[in-house]
């Protein structure tokens, strides 16, 4: 089977409205008919599309919109947004975990405002229950760093630290650094993506990563793809 990841627009089975596989979620039927998530779009068989939001899948498994697009008797979970979420937040988890492996990651405050100022921080971690000031230090780091590099990091907050710490092999991570490199980009994407899907940001600004970190002064878009629309493949 072909890789959907770069494929041209889909139709949601919900919306009706066309977006790049990127800003969408993808799901296929199992042999027993059950509803399948396929965050990847790597599964064999017909696949529907539905826009990354979590309001959105529950509503096309409560409306049994997947019977109707996927032609056969298929049932989806009530749990099913819930299951998407959990798969989204796993794999961002193990991408962060990946990079840290390969040792593209740098903890710790004082590590991390140092990678800032250099300007060679990519994408920028910060505990969602972490203390304000903290963030307003490393953000003031980011700035300084932004006018040398003449690049913004993006910065990501969907995490606990405990989640952080589980994906990282260590205690009490706040903060986390991913350096420039290749896991900036895929790992950016895939976080853009929950928070999408969560609703802390629009499915329409998902596309391709392909670089990580906005000019100074601008905000990085993820742009979607041009190309044929489809619902199903």
């Amino acid at each position: 089977m072909k890789s959907e990841a770069h494929s041209p627009e889909r139709t949601c089975i919900v919306t009706r409205r066309q977006l790049a596989p990127e800003a969408m979620i993808r799901f296929v039927r199992a042999p027993d008919g059950a509803v399948t998530p396929d965050i990847r779009s790597r599964l064999p068989g017909r696949g529907v599309w539905v826009t990354a939001r979590a309001q959105l899948v529950a509503e096309a498994a409560r409306k049994q919109a997947f019977s109707r697009s996927l032609k056969a008797k298929s049932e989806a979970a009530p749990t099913l947004a819930e299951d998407v979420d959990a798969l989204l937040e796993a794999d961002c988890l193990q991408m962060l975990a990946l990079a840290n492996k390969a040792g593209a990651v740098v903890c710790g405050f004082g590590k991390v405002a140092e990678a800032l100022e250099k300007g060679e921080v990519a994408v920028l971690i910060e505990v969602k229950d972490g203390a304000e000031d903290g963030r307003r230090k490393l953000a003031q780091a980011a700035r300084r760093g932004a006018a040398a590099a003449g690049r913004a990091p993006e910065t990501v907050t969907i995490f606990t630290s405990s989640q952080m710490d589980l994906a990282l092999g260590r205690t009490n991570v706040i903060h986390a650094a991913i350096m420039s490199g290749g896991f900036a980009a895929p790992l950016s994407a895939r976080c853009a993506k929950l928070a999408a899907y969560r609703g802390e940001e629009a499915p329409e600004a998902l596309g391709d990563a392909g670089a990580c970190g906005a000019p100074a002064g601008e905000k990085f878009i993820l742009g979607a793809e041009d190309g044929q629309r489809s619902e199903t493949e």
